[in-house]
């Protein structure tokens, strides 16, 4: 880099000048706006920072009760920060030293160069997860906790470790303070207009954007596979796809997902659509679009939405192709509502369902993943009151919850390439879906929570009861393949595997690559991570995964010939019209297009 000063840019000052008025005109907005919140009864709840404040006050007490233990961890970290010190000295003087501490496998904070070969930053680094182990260490150490309260203080301990990292901060982070030299200045500027905008379009909250959301629309560019909705009803639109191939199989393929996100994660783009896939597979492929709820469905329940969203979409199913036959897939939440319904209908005597496929979906919420630590009685009542205000869980609230499991990749990634770099979020499919948010009406959040995380009922037959009927999941007799990612965060697998042992058919078990979503979304074509299966379904998911063959690249086609087996004759292909069904819009539909309310 020249020392050279560039000449004066007479068109850069404008464009500078031109930004600071725009910062000055925003933040002004932004103040006016906050006071005004302030006024009408402020914006802080302090239920949040009592919860975690009684969480800490119990951490000291017993931190207090063993003061030798606590001293030996702290004369022990003197001790290497003292050798780290001086490892430091002799590297300023020319001296190679081994590091004393190094990143984990997978912590992408410290990829830039100079994390290694400048002295300054390194010692930066290893200060820094020294105390980030300490602390740690300290923390999970403490005898005299409950599990779940360990595991809550240990969750938050790491959220304040993550925030303080070097790498957070301008003057420590050498990426940013190469972008600064280079622009001038100009990226924090830039930052700072970019938080702005992101506080401006969440109404004072901050709501960091992943992704570019205006490269993407719904319709144009995402959720394009051909296809009419042919029915709808409050809760759902149902997409009947157009088919590619002469003939197909005899029973259709219905996708169930989640109501919490919106369906089109399986229909993102064409090079990585499920939906497609399995169309071109020669399946009669429909999908369920969830309605994004607002006030005035805040009385729907786990059985309404059983009712307008499965079993509707049944006898629909019916109607549009004359087969009362069908296979069924249900994605995460989507597939914990299968699994009730199918109970539900094996006790009024519904087999219409002859095989399920579950997608990360858990139904034994015994060791349920991180998640858990949000879900008490303390906490259920706090959501509760909120909801009740709204009459529904705003999606930005749950979308904030999911990112903050893994806020270094999902927060801090993004709070750094936004606001200190200055740059624009680059434009990524899966983000934009991630945070196109949907809301949850409060009656039926507040059921699941209580009813399969807090209680854990599904898993015990006849301990949920459901329009007077009890559910017994051992009644479910038909097909099942389970299909679950190994580093699912959320839908944790060896829980998801317990769901095997919950059914009575034959059942298949497939553990593929990533997480909860790469995991599912890993089409053939892009030849990623890879996948274990196992003729044999013993009760230890480590003794399944040890006796499991693994499979380079996706678990598509092996899903598809499970699939295929139970799919019934090739006939004619069925078009969306052809049966007493008759289109109402172009998919992707319009309750997909709503958006969440804030």
């Amino acid at each position: 880099m020249s020392d050279t000063p560039e000449p004066y840019d007479e068109n850069s000052a404008a464009e500078l000048s031109r930004t600071l008025v725009d910062i000055s005109g925003r933040s002004q907005e932004l103040v006016q706006s906050f006071l005004e919140r302030q006024q009408q009864g402020g914006v802080i709840d302090m239920d949040d920072a009592m919860h975690m404040g009684g969480l800490f006050q119990q951490l000291n007490t017993r931190l207090m009760a063993n003061p030798m233990q606590l001293a030996q961890a702290q004369m022990a970290f003197w001790q290497d920060y003292l050798q780290l010190v001086n490892n430091a000295a002799l590297r300023f003087w020319g001296h190679q030293q081994d590091p004393m501490i190094s990143p984990e496998a997978g912590d992408k904070r410290f990829k830039h160069e100079a994390w290694e070969e400048n002295p300054l930053f390194d010692f930066i680094k290893q200060s820094y997860l020294l105390a980030a182990d300490y602390i740690h260490t300290t923390v999970n150490d403490v005898e005299g906790l409950d599990d779940k309260t360990a595991r809550k203080i240990s969750f938050h301990t790491r959220q304040f470790v993550d925030a303080l990292s070097p790498t957070n901060f301008v003057a420590t982070n050498p990426a940013v303070l190469e972008k600064t030299l280079e622009s001038k200045g100009h990226n924090l500027l830039k930052g700072l207009k970019n938080l702005l905008n992101d506080l401006s379009d969440a109404d004072g909250k901050l709501n960091i954007r992943m992704t570019d959301t205006e490269a993407f629309e719904v319709g144009k560019n995402l959720a394009m596979s051909p296809g009419k909705v042919v029915y709808q009803n409050d809760l759902i639109q149902l997409i009947q796809y157009e088919p590619v191939t002469e003939q197909v199989y005899k029973r259709p393929l219905l996708f169930i997902p989640p109501w919490i996100n919106k369906y089109y994660i399986l229909d993102l783009q064409p090079k990585n659509s499920l939906i497609k896939y399995m169309v071109e597979q020669g399946h009669t492929v429909f999908t369920i679009s969830w309605k994004n709820p607002t006030k005035e469905y805040a009385d729907k329940g786990f059985e309404d939405y059983m009712a307008e969203g499965p079993l509707a979409a049944l006898d629909a199913i019916e109607k549009a192709t004359g087969q009362s036959e069908v296979n069924a897939v249900g994605y995460c939440l989507g597939g914990t509502l299968m699994g009730t319904t199918l109970a539900y209908m094996a006790a009024k005597g519904d087999d219409r369902v002859k095989s399920i496929t579950f997608f990360t979906a858990m139904l034994d919420f015994t060791s349920p993943g991180e998640l858990e630590l949000f879900i008490d009685e303390e906490q259920l009542a706090t959501l509760e009151r909120r909801m009740d205000e709204k009459g529904f869980l705003e999606g930005t609230s749950m979308a904030a919850t999911m990112s903050s499991l893994r806020a270094n990749d999902l927060v801090w990634s993004f709070f750094i390439n936004n606001y200190l770099k200055g740059d624009d979020p680059f434009p990524f499919d899966l983000l934009y879906w991630n945070q196109d948010c949907t809301n949850m009406p409060s009656k039926m959040h507040s059921f699941y929570l209580r009813n399969m995380y807090q209680e854990n009922k599904l898993k015990d037959p006849g301990s949920l009861v459901i329009n007077d009927t009890p559910i017994d999941l051992g009644k479910v007799e038909i097909p099942n393949c389970f299909i679950s990612a190994a580093e699912d965060h959320i839908a944790p697998w060896k829980t998801c595997y317990r769901g095997v042992h919950l059914l009575s058919g034959q059942s298949k078990f497939i553990l593929g690559g990533s997480g909860h979503i790469a995991g599912v979304i890993n089409p053939p074509v892009k030849n990623k991570y890879g996948y274990w299966t196992n003729t044999r379904n013993p009760k230890d998911p480590d003794s399944w995964l040890d006796g499991a063959d693994y499979t380079e690249g996706s678990w598509w086609p092996e899903w598809n010939k499970w699939l295929v087996r139970r799919a019934g004759a090739k006939q004619d292909a069925r078009k969306p019209g052809d049966g007493k069904l008759k289109p109402i819009e172009d998919a992707p539909g319009s309750y997909v297009k709503e958006k969440a309310i804030r």
